[in-house]
């Protein structure tokens, strides 16, 4: 790598660390080329980027962010995995580590919080970001419904009575 790019590359990945919602560091010794690319796709479908990191350049991008605490999580073959959601790259992470053995999560970082690997799996079994949306919706949508039944309930009940007694009348 010459100067200019590895400039680039620590600009690239300072903005990463400062704009990313989490940041998982793993190591990934032993990994093939085909687990790797089906790794990143996942990832990418996911809505997260997968980068082989350069321990040395990764240290200087971090200097200065507020994820600096992680710096030390950068020894041996490093790959970082980030995304916006918080909790998407911990959770693809955790689920292609399930699978694979080689891919060993280190640790992290979300926003000012450094994390241990405890801390990534803990992450990665926290609902999604769409999900809580949905669930926020659900209980915010079934008090509606609950008053809206409770509202027509009178109103049948009445209507079952007078068609009782229209009823009984017409028998009579």
């Amino acid at each position: 790598m010459e100067r200019a790019e590895k400039r680039e590359f620590v600009t690239e990945l300072t903005e990463v660390f400062k704009a990313s919602g989490s940041v998982v560091v793993a190591h990934y010794a032993g990994v093939t080329v085909a687990q790797m690319n089906d790794f990143r796709s996942k990832m990418r479908a996911a809505g997260g980027t997968v980068k082989v990191a350069k321990n040395r350049l990764a240290k200087i991008a971090l200097q200065g962010t507020e994820s600096e605490g992680m710096s030390d999580l950068f020894k041996g073959q490093t790959l970082i995995a980030y995304s916006n959601d918080p909790i998407v790259a911990p959770k693809v992470v955790s689920d292609f580590a399930k699978t694979n053995d080689k891919l060993v999560v280190l640790g992290g970082a979300m926003g000012s919080t450094t994390l241990n690997a405890e801390g990534v799996k803990s992450l990665a079994t926290l609902p999604s970001l769409d999900e809580l949306r949905a669930k926020l919706l659900g209980m915010i949508q079934t008090p509606a419904t609950r008053i809206a039944g409770v509202v027509q309930a009178p109103a049948a009940q009445l209507a079952r009575v007078f068609s009782a007694y229209a009823k009984k009348d017409e028998a009579a």
